[in-house]
């Protein structure tokens, strides 16, 4: 039977019972559909009368973090407000949006609420409805600067800038950095956003071959020599699409020859919390010349839209001038919420509780693709499938969506003028329940299998 535990804990009891009730919750201890000790059970154990116990339950109620059912009990509703999903056998299914996947026990929903609850009570309160400071409040980029160190890396809380969501911040270094017509290196395969950002200011864009361990450093030299490249953009830990990981030897060797060329580094780290073990950041290693992004978007919650840059100090004023001219600066009470999640290890409780859901389905799809030609790691939330011939990219996807499962074709990755491979990235945490990835990596598996028949029909 569970126990708050109330110890250091301010306030009445009642709102002490509450909140521990919420940290229980996100953190799961506690998952939907527990069954809480009755309103008396409660209050002899915690020496307290009953009406404290009902008036806790009923602000955990307010708070959507439980429900009553008369003649049953108080049980745990493990979310916000009326957000039960059912998905039909005939539903579409969506492996191509890359979500985080939803644990069972969604803690970030009963995190917010929490959160929201907690920050209203604090003295201030309405300063997070004002303007906030340029390159965000001093208790945001102090926040920023401990997520940035999960990574393994030390950061000045002064040369991190809080910006909106990781394209925004991916926006303010690179129209920092470059001016119309430079020249941005990155991998032959990138992150799609990047291609629009890189439109979006006019930059020329040369894809640089990948292998399993991504960028080539000998490659990537032979660029810097024959051209005129202001700066590498590069995703080493779980390479979005391939899902590879650099090895650290090898990001020394890119670090040593931007340092040996003069070019600066974009580090995309938005996946990289994700796995438990990984390689130092290319930023630990080139601190001087890198711009580290990471956010809270993949590996929290996506409507969060919080992300930190970690700059070089005589970088920050520049970057600050180009946040200012393009939201101003992030909303005051999202940065909050995602401040308090960090400072208090809610965040972190999220961050395991993401990591276990792609985990169990990643196992899910190597089971249901077994004997595919796929890249996968067991903490990512897509994989790359290589299609067999004679399937092409295109005409797989469309198969595929005729069958309502919606996937990416490797175009949409695919930087420069040479054919883009036959490939798709299959995302896995979209899907809402384990049961509708199974249907719709079944749909792939069945496609796959009928290789000799289908996929004679539509090339």
């Amino acid at each position: 039977m569970w126990r708050p535990a109330l110890t250091g804990r301010s306030g009445p009891r009642y709102l002490k019972i509450a909140s521990a009730l919420a940290e229980d919750v996100a953190s799961g201890t506690l998952s939907p559909g527990n069954r809480l000790p009755t309103h008396r059970e409660l209050a002899d154990r915690l020496g307290v009368t009953v009406g404290t116990v009902s008036r806790a339950y009923a602000e955990a109620a307010r708070r959507g973090l439980v429900t009553g059912e008369v003649g049953r009990g108080t049980f745990v509703s493990g979310g916000v407000v009326g957000e039960a999903e059912t998905e039909g056998p005939d539903a579409p299914i969506d492996l191509a949006q890359n979500h985080p996947p939803e644990p069972t026990a969604q803690p970030h929903r009963a995190a917010l609420v929490a959160s929201l609850a907690a920050l209203t009570g604090q003295a201030g309160f309405g300063r997070l409805l004002d303007y906030p400071a340029a390159g965000g409040n001093a208790a945001d980029r102090e926040a920023g600067a401990e997520w940035i160190g999960r990574a393994g890396m030390a950061a000045a809380a002064e040369q991190v800038l809080v910006c909106t969501g990781s394209q925004h911040g991916l926006t303010v270094v690179l129209a920092t950095l470059l001016q119309p017509g430079d020249l941005l290196l990155t991998e032959s395969l990138t992150y799609a956003g990047l291609k629009s950002v890189a439109g979006l200011l006019h930059l020329k864009v040369a894809g640089l071959p990948i292998d399993a361990d991504g960028l080539q450093p000998d490659l990537f030299e032979d660029a810097c020599r024959k051209r005129d490249a202001r700066a590498l953009y590069l995703i080493p830990t779980l390479h979005n699409p391939t899902t590879a990981v650099m090895p650290l030897e090898r990001r020394r060797e890119i670090a040593a020859i931007a340092e040996r060329y003069g070019v600066a580094i974009v580090e995309d780290d938005a996946h990289g919390l994700l796995p438990e073990t990984r390689p130092l950041p290319v930023a630990a290693l080139a601190p001087e010349r890198t711009y580290f992004l990471t956010s809270t978007s993949k590996t929290l919650a996506p409507g969060l839209r919080i992300a930190y840059v970690l700059s070089p100090a005589r970088m920050v004023p520049r970057l600050t001038d180009s946040l200012r001219a393009t939201t101003w600066a992030v909303a005051p009470l999202t940065a909050a919420v995602a401040s308090s999640w960090i400072t208090s290890g809610t965040a972190d409780a999220i961050l395991a509780a993401r990591r276990g859901e792609a985990r169990a389905r990643q196992a899910l799809a190597r089971e249901v693709l077994a004997g595919a030609d796929l890249d996968a790691q067991p903490e990512a939330y897509y994989l790359w499938l290589r299609l067999p011939e004679p399937w092409r990219r295109d005409s797989f996807a469309a198969v595929l969506r005729a069958r309502g499962v919606e996937l990416t074709p490797a175009d949409a990755f695919a930087v420069g003028r040479g054919p883009a491979p036959h490939a798709v990235r299959l995302c896995i945490g979209a899907a809402r329940s384990r049961d509708a990835l199974r249907r719709g990596l079944g749909l792939v598996a069945d496609v796959l299998r009928g290789t000799g028949e289908a996929g004679a029909a539509v090339v």
